[in-house]
C-alpha cells in the first residue's frame, strides 16, 4: 500500500482532513441544542431557520455579535476552555433579551494558528451547553486555521445570535418614568470584562500564579476567574410571560454601570444606584484593594456583583423579586429612576 504523503496546504499548516474530524463531531452536540424552525443540519455552507410568523402579530428580528475578549489568555493558561463556550453565548444572548427577544440560533467563529481539536471540542461543549440555557439552537459556525495569525496554543472566538420580538413589545426604555424602580440580578464573578486589568493586577503586580487563592477569596483563582457568564435569558423572559411591565433591561458589560443603564434611559430621567444594597462578591474588593482602582472606574469596568439590571414600575417589584427568585435568581432593589435636570449625569452611584 502506497503511503499516503501530506497535501502542500498541510505543509502550510492548514489540515482540511482534522477540520473535517471536527465538523464531524460539532453534529451531534449541535443536535442536542435544535429547536423547532431548524431546517439544516451542520456541515453545509449555511444554516437555515423557518420562523413561524403566525406565533407574532409584527415579528422583529434582533441580532448580536460580541466575543469574550482577554479572558481566554487565563483560559490558555489554565488549560479550560468550556466556560469561554458559555461565555460566549452569554454575551451574545444577553445582549438581545434586554429588548425582550427571544434568542432563536446561534453561530459562532472560532480561530486557530494550528487547530487544536481538543480546546475546539472544550469550546463547542460549552457553546452547545450555552445555547441549551439560553434555548436556542446552534445552526452553524467557521472554525479558520491561519498559520501565522495565532502562537501555538492561542485562538479567538466570537459569537453571532438572531432573536424575535413582537414590534409591540419590544422593550427600549421609552416607558421609562420617575418612581420606577431598579431591580439587579446578581452576577457570576467577574464574567467577561475587565481581564486586561485583572491580568495586569494579578500576574504583572502581584505575581500570583492561577494556583493561588488569596486571602479572602473562595476558591483559587482559575477557578474565579473562570466562572462562565451567566444567562439570563429565561429569567427576562419569564417576567414577560407572566404578564410584568419590563420598561428597561441594561446587560452590565464593558463599561459598567455609568454606560451601559445610560443606554436604556430616556433623556429625562436619571437612575439612582445604591452601592450598598446588594452583596458585592469578594473578587472586585480584592481586586480593587490590591489593585488601587478608584471606586468610579470599578463600576465603569467591572459589573461588581450585577449582571443584568432591570427596571420596572414600583407596584410590580415584589412580583418581579417572587418569580425570580422562583427561577433561583439572586435580586436585589439596587436603586430608583428620578427626573434629570440638563447638567445631571444619567446615572448616579450613592
Amino acid at each position: 500500500m502506497p503511503t499516503k504523503k501530506a497535501s502542500r496546504y498541510a505543509e502550510a499548516g492548514v489540515d482540511i482532513d482534522r477540520a473535517n474530524r471536527l465538523v464531524d463531531q460539532i453534529k451531534k452536540l449541535a443536535a442536542d441544542t435544535f429547536r423547532r424552525g431548524v431546517i439544516t443540519e451542520i456541515g453545509g455552507f449555511a444554516g437555515l431557520f423557518a420562523l413561524d410568523t403566525s406565533r407574532y402579530k409584527n415579528p422583529v428580528l434582533v441580532a448580536s455579535t460580541d466575543g469574550v475578549g482577554t479572558k481566554i489568555k487565563i483560559a490558555a493558561m489554565a488549560g479550560k476552555h468550556r466556560g469561554i463556550g458559555l461565555d460566549l453565548v452569554a454575551m451574545c444572548v444577553n445582549d438581545i433579551v434586554v429588548t425582550g427577544a427571544t434568542p432563536l440560533f446561534f453561530l459562532d467563529y472560532i480561530a486557530f494558528g494550528r487547530l487544536d481539536e481538543e480546546i475546539a471540542l472544550e469550546l463547542l461543549e460549552g457553546i452547545a451547553e450555552g445555547c441549551k440555557q439560553a434555548e436556542c439552537s446552534l445552526i452553524g459556525g467557521e472554525t479558520a486555521e491561519m498559520p501565522g495569525m495565532y502562537a501555538p496554543g492561542e485562538y479567538d472566538c466570537v459569537g453571532f445570535t438572531v432573536g424575535v420580538v413582537d414590534r409591540e413589545t419590544v422593550i427600549d426604555g421609552s416607558e421609562i418614568s420617575v418612581g420606577d424602580q431598579i431591580i439587579g440580578l446578581a452576577s457570576n464573578g467577574l464574567h467577561s470584562n475587565g481581564f486586561s486589568l485583572v491580568r495586569k493586577i494579578i500576574f504583572e503586580e502581584l505575581g500570583l500564579s492561577l494556583d493561588n487563592q488569596p486571602e479572602g477569596l473562595e476558591r483559587p483563582l482559575a477557578e474565579e476567574l473562570l466562572r462562565p457568564t451567566r444567562i439570563y435569558v429565561r429569567s427576562v423572559l419569564n417576567l414577560i410571560r407572566h404578564g410584568l411591565k419590563v420598561k428597561g433591561v441594561a446587560h452590565i458589560t464593558g463599561g459598567g454601570f455609568y454606560d451601559n443603564i445610560a443606554r436604556v434611559l430616556p433623556r429625562g430621567c436619571k437612575a439612582i444606584i445604591k452601592k450598598d444594597s446588594w452583596s458585592v462578591p469578594p473578587i472586585f474588593s480584592f481586586l480593587q484593594e490590591k489593585g488601587r482602582i478608584p471606586e468610579e472606574e470599578m463600576f465603569r469596568t467591572f459589573n461588581c456583583g450585577i449582571g443584568l439590571v432591570l427596571i420596572l414600575p414600583e407596584e410590580q417589584v415584589q412580583e418581579a423579586q417572587l418569580i425570580l427568585k422562583g427561577v433561583n435568581e439572586e435580586v436585589f432593589v439596587i436603586g430608583h429612576i428620578e427626573a434629570r435636570e440638563p447638567d445631571d449625569a444619567p446615572v448616579t452611584i450613592l
